[in-house]
């Protein structure tokens, strides 16, 4: 949706910053009436622009500190492949993110595990679900920026 005005912009950039904002402080914040802000963030979700809120969660803090970035290859491609795959994919709760790429790479997987150990459970747990041509993991050292915010108020 690309019709979105300077106001709804604001209204996103706030709520994606702060999702437990209430309507009056998004209100406040975009200098609306709280009636007005309210329809327009109405109107964001029934229009799928606000697709859900949710709490961010420290990773570190649960005893999921490592992220990681599994690289996939694949000689098939077939339905019956794509869909164990995407059943395994989507069942695994460690997964959080999960790209079918152009040019080399087949697959990008996004994970989070406690540890090194616990990655290879969760390899071998992905394995077991769907043949796989060549897996690679690469383990993040440093987290230099990690944000869910979207540059709506860019154009």
């Amino acid at each position: 949706m690309n019709d979105l005005d300077t106001i709804d912009r604001r209204i996103l950039s706030e709520l994606q910053r702060d999702g437990s904002l209430s309507v009056e402080q998004v209100s406040e914040r975009v200098h609306l009436s709280r009636n007005a802000c309210w329809r327009r963030i109405k109107r964001l979700e029934e229009d799928g622009v606000i697709t859900g809120r949710v709490a961010l969660v420290n990773a570190e803090r649960i005893g999921l500190g490592l992220s990681v970035f599994v690289l996939v290859r694949t000689s098939r491609h077939d339905p019956q492949w794509l869909e164990a795959f995407r059943e395994a994919v989507t069942s695994l709760p460690e997964i959080t993110g999960v790209y079918r790429m152009s040019g080399d790479l087949d697959y990008v997987l996004r994970a989070r595990v406690a540890d090194v150990k616990a990655y290879d459970r969760l390899y071998q747990r992905l394995i077991a679900k769907a043949p796989l041509s060549d897996v690679s993991a690469s383990f993040v050292m440093e987290e230099i920026r990690e944000t869910t915010v979207l540059p709506v108020e860019i154009r």
